[in-house]
């Protein structure tokens, strides 16, 4: 197992091309990204190991509150053709 801080900008990135995909404006779309990282990262700050299913889920679950489609298509990323 290893252990190591997630990379924000690659979650950035991969939010960021999803957004533009679904043609939400770049302005939104940053505002989106950026409270959704800040709350889940909120959100998971009391558990002592996180995985990348419990980062996607929190990221998810905070994309919700802006944006259901976004959150929609950044969940099932590996799943849509």
């Amino acid at each position: 197992m290893t252990s190591a801080p997630f990379n924000q900008a690659s979650i950035k990135r991969t939010l960021k091309i999803h957004a533009k995909a679904l043609g939400i404006p770049t302005g939104a779309a940053d505002l989106f990204i950026d409270r959704a990282i800040k709350d889940a990262t909120k959100s998971l700050k009391s558990k002592k190991i996180i995985t990348d299913q419990d980062l996607d889920r929190a990221i998810v679950k905070e994309l919700k509150k802006y944006h259901a489609d976004f959150a929609y298509v950044y969940e099932n990323r590996d799943k849509i053709i």
